[in-house]
């Protein structure tokens, strides 16, 4: 994943990115496959390699696949992105070791759902009781922006100028 970011970072060919930038997303989802994330997996293949990669690639024939050079070495946002970096590192210090059971947010509403959720909703799967019926306005919300964003692209895409008819003489007819 580490050398995909990277050669995100030094390409210049648009078309490049955007494959690299797919690589990645699929990386990302076997990471959430071997976490046993398998929902988060799926979505993040289906979105992030999928329809996000052809989106980009379609952006990217209607404007050109080569990224201009910058006019001068960009150093300020460069600092400004390594110390964001930093504090977030600096900022993973103090939390809990990983998949550790007795950390806070194991204790407060996990348990809850494991126990009351299928009881109370109805539903025996855990995660599907919790996105359709705790986060149901949530998930609502989620399609919402998703078909908004692709109505959007829709319009965007089919906004093109119709071709004006030539007549015998070779010229544009300007009716």
């Amino acid at each position: 994943m580490g050398a995909a970011a990277i050669g995100m970072a030094r390409q210049r060919n648009l078309y490049g990115v955007v494959l690299l930038s797919g690589i990645y997303s699929f990386l990302m989802a076997t990471v959430m496959v071997v976490l046993d994330a398998v929902d988060v997996a799926m979505t993040e293949a289906a979105v992030g390699a999928g329809i996000s990669t052809v989106l980009l690639f379609g952006a990217i024939h209607l404007t050109g696949g080569t990224e201009s050079k910058p006019i001068h070495r960009p150093w300020l946002p460069l600092l400004v992105v390594a110390a964001t970096g930093a504090m977030l590192v600096y900022g993973t210090l103090g939390l809990p070791a990983f998949s550790d059971p007795g950390a806070p947010i194991h204790q407060h509403v996990a348990p809850r759902y494991l126990t009351e959720g299928p009881v109370k909703t109805g539903v025996p799967n855990v995660v599907t009781a919790v996105l359709a019926s705790y986060r149901g306005f949530d998930t609502l919300g989620e399609t919402f922006v998703v078909f908004t964003a692709g109505i959007g692209v829709i319009a965007l895409l089919g906004r093109r100028r119709p071709r004006r008819p030539i007549d015998k003489a070779g010229e544009e007819n300007k009716e």
